[in-house]
C-alpha cells in the first residue's frame, strides 16, 4: 500500500460516519442560516419600523427577531454538542485502531521513530485529525449550503444583487484561499514535523537530564530544544499571517458585496422597483452571509495542517509488518495448558528490521529446570536470540516448544510460558503494588508481599511505605539492581516456566553484581523454572548448568 493510501485511511479513519457527521451539518446550517435571517428580519423591521406603520403590521417581523435570535443561539449550542460528539467519538476509535496496528511492531520494529516524536504523532497529531470533521468538513459545507441558500434568497428580491453577492463570494474564496496557500501553504505542511522535532528534543533532554549534567552538555540540549522551538514558532506565525490575510480579503469582498448592494438597490428605489426594507435587506444580508462563509479559506488552510499530520500518523503505522517481525498466522491454535517448556533450536536464524543483530544458523535445545547461561560480546546477537525466543522477532529454520513449531503457535500463548526480563526493565510512575498487579490482576496484598520476599525486597519495601512506595518516573526511585528485582517479581507472578533474563546486572554496581545476580537466579530457579541467563560478563560457575558462547551470531563448533 502507497503512503497515498495510507494516509487517504488514516483520514477515513478520522471521519464520523455519516449517521453522526450529516445532523451536525444540518444544524449547523440551521445555525447559519438563523444569523443570516436575523439580520435580514432585523433590517426589514427597523427600515419598517421608520414608517410608523400599524404594530400589527409588523409584529410578525418583532416574533420573528425574537425566533431567529433565540434560534441561532440554541442551534449553535447544538451544533458543537452534536460536532465535538461525533468528532471525539470517532477519535476513540481511531486511537484504538491506530494502537491496534501499532501493537504489532512494538518494541523491535519502532526504532526508526523516536520516543518524543512517536509520542507527539499519538497526542498531538491525532488530536489534529479531529479538525477533518470541526474546522474543514463542516464549516465547508455549511458555509456552502448558506452562501447557495442566501443567493437564493436574494434573487427574489433582486436578481442583480444576487449575482453581485455570488461573484463577492467566489471572488472572496478564491483570493483568501490563494493568498492563504500562497503565504502558509509550506507552514502549514511543516507545523505537525516541527512539532514533532520539539516534542523528541524534550523527551531526549528530560530523560537523559542526569548524564547530560554528567558530561556538562545541558547546554547543547537546552540548544536543541531553542532550535526546534524557534522552527515551530516561525512556522506557526506564517501560518497566521497568512489566516489573517485571508481573513483581510474576505472582509473586502464583504464591503465590496454591501457596496454593491447598494449601488444596485439604490436606483431601485428611486424607480420604485423596491422599497426601503427590501434596500435594507440587501444592503445587510451580505455581512451575516460572508461572517458564515470567512470559514472557508480557514477550511482550506485547516485542511493542509489535518493531512500533514495523517501523513505523519500513517507512517509511524505502516500496512505491512516488516518480515522479520513476529505476527500470529490465521491458522495459529494456542498453546495447551501444562505444555511441556522444552525449547529446540534446529538452524534457526533471525534479525533485527534494520538487518543488525543477525544470528544462525543455531542448534541449541534448552530442557524444562536448566540454568543455561548464554554469553558473549556486544553485538554477538545474544539480545536477538531473546526476542526471538519470545515471539518479538520472526525466525527462520525451526523453533519448537514442547514439540510444536513455534510459529504455528498463538504468540500470546507462548508469550504465558516464555517470560522475558529485560536490561532495562520497565518502571511505572505510580506505586509498587500498581507495578506488580498487572502481571497478575488477582494477586493479593499478601501475595504481592510474599513475592517481594523471594526477590530480596520485603524488607526494603517495609522502611518505606510497603506496597505504597511510589516508585517515581521511569523508576527514579530505585536502584538499578531493584529494578530487576521489580522486574523479577512481577515474572515470578505471571508464572512463566521459561524465564528469559537479559543482562540483569547491567545496571548495578559491579561490587554487587554477583550479590543480585545470585539472588535473581535463586528466586527465578525455584519450583524447577527453566532459567535462560544472558550475560556479557563473567558469572560464578555454580550459578548456572550449562554455558554457551555467541560469536557473530553462531555457537562456535
Amino acid at each position: 500500500m502507497s503512503e497515498r493510501t495510507r494516509t487517504r485511511t488514516v483520514l477515513r479513519l478520522a471521519q464520523p460516519p455519516a449517521r453522526r457527521f450529516v445532523p451536525g451539518v444540518l444544524v449547523g446550517a440551521l445555525g447559519a442560516g438563523s444569523a443570516v435571517a436575523l439580520l435580514a428580519c432585523s433590517a426589514w423591521l427597523i427600515a419598517r419600523a421608520a414608517e410608523q406603520p400599524s404594530i400589527v403590521y409588523i409584529s410578525l417581523a418583532v416574533v420573528g427577531v425574537r425566533a431567529f435570535a433565540i434560534a441561532r443561539g440554541a442551534f449553535r449550542y447544538l451544533e458543537r454538542l452534536v460536532t465535538h460528539d461525533a468528532a471525539l467519538r470517532q477519535l476513540t476509535r481511531l486511537r484504538v485502531e491506530l494502537l491496534e496496528r501499532l501493537v504489532p511492531l512494538a518494541p523491535d520494529g519502532m526504532n526508526a521513530i523516536g520516543r518524543g516524536d512517536l509520542l507527539t504523532r499519538f497526542s498531538r497529531d491525532v488530536d489534529e485529525l479531529q479538525n477533518l470533521p470541526l474546522r474543514v468538513l463542516q464549516p465547508a459545507l455549511v458555509a456552502g449550503v448558506t452562501a447557495v441558500g442566501s443567493v437564493v434568497f436574494l434573487w427574489f428580491l433582486s436578481p442583480t444583487a444576487a449575482i453581485a453577492l455570488a461573484g463577492c463570494l467566489a471572488v472572496a474564496f478564491v483570493a483568501g484561499t490563494l493568498l492563504h496557500a500562497t503565504v502558509s501553504a509550506r507552514a502549514d505542511a511543516v507545523i505537525a514535523p516541527r512539532r514533532g522535532a520539539v516534542g523528541a528534543a524534550l523527551v531526549d533532554l528530560l530523560s537523559s537530564l542526569e548524564a547530560l549534567i554528567a558530561y556538562g552538555a545541558v547546554d547543547a540540549s537546552l540548544n536543541r530544544v531553542a532550535a526546534a522551538d524557534a522552527a515551530l514558532r516561525r512556522a506557526e506565525t506564517r501560518a497566521a499571517i497568512g489566516a489573517g490575510l485571508s481573513s483581510g480579503v474576505v472582509s473586502l469582498a464583504a464591503g465590496a458585496a454591501t457596496l454593491a448592494g447598494i449601488v444596485i438597490a439604490v436606483p431601485a428605489l428611486r424607480s420604485g422597483t423596491l422599497d426601503g426594507p427590501e434596500l435594507a435587506v440587501i444592503v445587510l444580508v451580505p455581512l451575516a452571509v460572508f461572517e458564515v462563509c470567512a470559514m472557508l479559506p480557514a477550511a482550506v488552510g485547516a485542511s493542509r495542517s489535518v493531512r500533514s499530520s495523517a501523513e505523519r500518523v500513517a507512517s509511524a503505522v505502516p500496512d505491512v509488518v516488516p518480515a522479520e517481525l513476529a505476527v500470529d498466522d490465521a491458522d495459529a491454535r494456542p498453546l495447551a495448558p501444562g505444555a511441556d517448556s522444552t525449547l529446540a533450536l534446529r538452524g534457526l536464524t533471525a534479525r533485527w528490521p534494520d538487518g543488525g543483530g543477525a544470528i544462525g544458523p543455531l542448534d541449541l535445545v534448552v530442557r524444562p529446570g536448566e540454568r543455561l547461561l548464554v554469553r558473549g560480546g556486544s553485538g554477538a546477537g545474544k539480545t536477538t536470540l531473546a526476542h526471538t525466543l519470545v515471539r518479538l522477532l520472526d525466525y527462520g529454520g525451526s523453533f519448537s516448544v514442547g514439540g510444536a513449531e513455534a510459529r504455528e503457535l498463538q504468540q500470546d500463548g507462548i508469550r504465558t510460558l516464555i517470560g522475558l526480563c529485560e536490561q532495562q526493565p520497565w518502571i511505572f510512575d505510580a506505586t509498587l503494588r500498581d507495578n506488580l498487579v498487572f502481571a497478575r490482576e488477582t494477586a493479593t496484598d499478601a501475595e504481592l508481599t510474599a513475592v517481594l520476599a523471594r526477590v530480596g525486597l520485603a524488607d526494603w519495601a517495609a522502611s518505606r511505605a510497603g506496597l505504597d512506595t511510589a516508585l517515581g518516573e521511569h523508576g527514579s526511585r530505585v536502584s538499578g539492581g531493584q529494578a530487576q528485582r521489580i522486574a523479577l517479581a512481577r515474572a515470578l507472578l505471571a508464572d512463566f516456566a521459561v524465564l528469559v533474563l537479559d543482562e540483569p546486572t547491567a545496571n548495578v554496581d559491579a561490587d554487587r553484581a554477583d550479590e543480585v545476580l545470585r539472588d535473581l537466579l535463586a528466586a527465578a530457579s525455584s519450583d524447577g523454572r527453566t532459567v535462560i541467563l544472558i550475560s556479557h560478563g563473567e558469572v560464578p560457575a555454580d550459578l548456572v548448568d550449562r554455558t554457551v558462547t555467541l560469536v557473530d551470531g553462531r555457537i562456535p563448533a
